[in-house]
C-alpha cells in the first residue's frame, strides 16, 4: 500500500552526509511506491519559537515564516523522516526548532503515524544518538497517534560529502527508504 512519505532534511551544510543519506532513503521510498515530498531546510526561513502559545487556540504560528507551508506538509503525511547531522550527541538546531515551530499541530487532526529519524555523525554507536533519539520522541510524545517507527544512523561520517563515496551506506539508506 503506497504512502504519503515526507522527508525533512535539516542540515544546512554543503554537501552535508545527512542530506545525502536522505536523498537515499528517498530514492529507495520511491522505488517502494510511495508518494514522497523532500523539503531541505537549507534555504528556509526559520524563527525560533516565542512560546506565546497563541497556536494552541488558532492552530496558526504567529510568526510569518516557511514553517507554515512545512508544517501543513508534515500534518498531511502518513510518514515523516526527519534527517539530521549530529551535533553534541543531539538533533541540530535547526531541527529542533522546527519541531518547537510545529506546535500548532497539537491540537489538530494530523496524518502522520510513523515518524523516522536519519542521523549522520562522525562517530559511531548507538551512545552517539541516543540524545537525539530521545529528542525526537519527545516531540513524537505530544501525538498520541504517532510513534517512533526507527532510526538509520549513519555513524562515521565527518567530511562534506563523504557518504557519497561509500556505496555501503548509500545502499543502506536506499533500503531504510523502501522499508518506510
Amino acid at each position: 500500500m503506497s504512502k504519503k512519505i515526507l522527508i525533512i532534511s535539516s542540515s544546512i551544510r554543503n554537501k552535508s552526509n545527512s542530506e545525502i543519506l536522505a536523498r537515499e532513503a528517498e530514492k529507495g521510498a520511491i522505488a517502494a511506491g510511495n508518494e514522497v515530498e523532500f523539503i531541505s531546510l537549507k534555504n528556509k526561513d526559520l524563527r525560533f519559537c516565542k512560546g506565546c502559545l497563541a497556536c494552541q487556540k488558532t492552530m496558526k504560528c504567529v510568526i510569518k515564516d516557511d514553517v507554515a507551508e512545512i508544517m501543513e506538509k508534515v500534518k498531511n503525511a502518513d510518514t515523516l523522516l526527519f534527517a539530521t547531522p549530529i551535533y553534541y550527541y543531539e538533533l541540530c538546531g535547526q531541527l529542533k526548532t522546527l519541531l518547537d515551530r510545529l506546535n500548532p499541530l497539537y491540537p489538530q487532526e494530523y496524518s502522520f503515524r510513523d515518524v523516522y529519524l536519519m542521523t549522520a555523525s562522525y562517530e559511531t554507536g548507538d551512545e552517539v544518538v541516543e540524545k537525539a533519539v530521545g529528542g525526537i520522541n519527545g516531540w513524537i510524545d505530544c501525538f498520541e497517534k504517532a510513534r517512533y517507527a526507527g532510526i538509520f544512523n549513519g555513524g562515521g561520517l565527518n567530511d562534506m560529502g563523504e557518504a557519497s563515496n561509500k556505496p555501503d551506506v548509500l545502499n543502506a539508506a536506499f533500503e531504510f527508504g523502501k522499508a518506510l
